[in-house]
């Protein structure tokens, strides 16, 4: 009976110190807070927007034959430019460069791969004679599909472009014409910069603003066109284009969210 009471008193004794040192404060560290990871801004995605800008130094070079006398004429036309683009960026690696520079934003960087096409309305316009003919030159649009490859910085991006050019061409020389669209290549290059999703010119509520400059040279190849008697010209445009434009980044097919952070 002894030992029963003392095994009882035991048990109560053991039972009345947890309880004690469940109430107790508890002894352990704190957690330590591990903040979410801040949002890094990606170039990957498909992207569409406009551009406009100042086309200049287009050069009409008219090779005008004559029986045997052959004569080079060239004029030079200066004018506005304005359209649109629609394109696809894909950045491999994100790795932080140049964080310590705030025009960068800090975020990360890598190699920029990507394939665009645009089309912009081009005033440019020439009328000049010569022996007694008039000569007519008139570039109506210029359209491009190029390839683009950069480094991104952050939220800039730095990149070089070429491909596809053609563009819509009138000349009269005399009696004869041409009204075409001629086709031949373009190259340059640019920068574009990603601005906050809550910038109010983030009007459509895309993934991503970007603002760009870009340089482009077209060479829109050579055309012949036949004349009365023994007179045939041949026709030569290229010129270059100086333009801005912003891009609103869309995640049309579950592309990554780009987010650019300020912190």
């Amino acid at each position: 009976m002894i030992r029963k009471l003392l095994l009882s008193t035991v048990v109560l004794s053991a039972s009345a110190a947890t309880a004690f040192a469940a109430d107790l404060p508890s002894r352990r560290a704190p957690p330590v807070y591990v903040p979410p990871p801040i949002p890094v801004f990606t170039w990957t995605g498909f992207y569409i927007g406009g551009n406009a800008g100042y086309a200049f130094d287009a050069n009409n070079q008219f090779a005008t034959a004559r029986g045997a006398t052959r004569s080079f004429i060239s004029t030079k036309s200066n004018g506005f430019t304005g359209g649109g683009q629609i394109g696809y960026n894909y950045q491999i690696g994100n790795t932080p460069i140049f964080g310590a520079i705030p025009v960068f934003g800090g975020n990360g960087g890598g190699l920029v791969i990507g394939v665009e096409a645009d089309a912009a309305y081009t005033d440019l316009n020439s009328n000049f004679a010569f022996g007694g003919l008039p000569y007519h030159a008139r570039t109506d649009f210029v359209g491009t599909v190029r390839g683009r490859a950069g480094i991104a910085l952050g939220d800039a991006l730095v990149y070089g472009t070429g491909g596809f050019a053609y563009g819509g061409v009138r000349a009269n020389v005399g009696t004869a014409s041409l009204d075409k669209i001629a086709t031949g290549y373009a190259y340059g290059g640019g920068v574009e910069y990603a601005i906050p999703t809550t910038s109010f010119v983030n009007v459509f509520h895309s993934a991503a603003v970007t603002l760009k400059a870009e340089y482009l040279h077209y060479n829109l190849g050579s055309e012949t066109l036949g004349g009365a008697g023994a007179l045939t010209s041949r026709v030569h445009n290229e010129g270059n284009i100086v333009r801005g434009g912003i891009n609103y980044k869309m995640d049309f097919f579950g592309t990554p969210a780009a987010v650019v952070a300020r912190y």
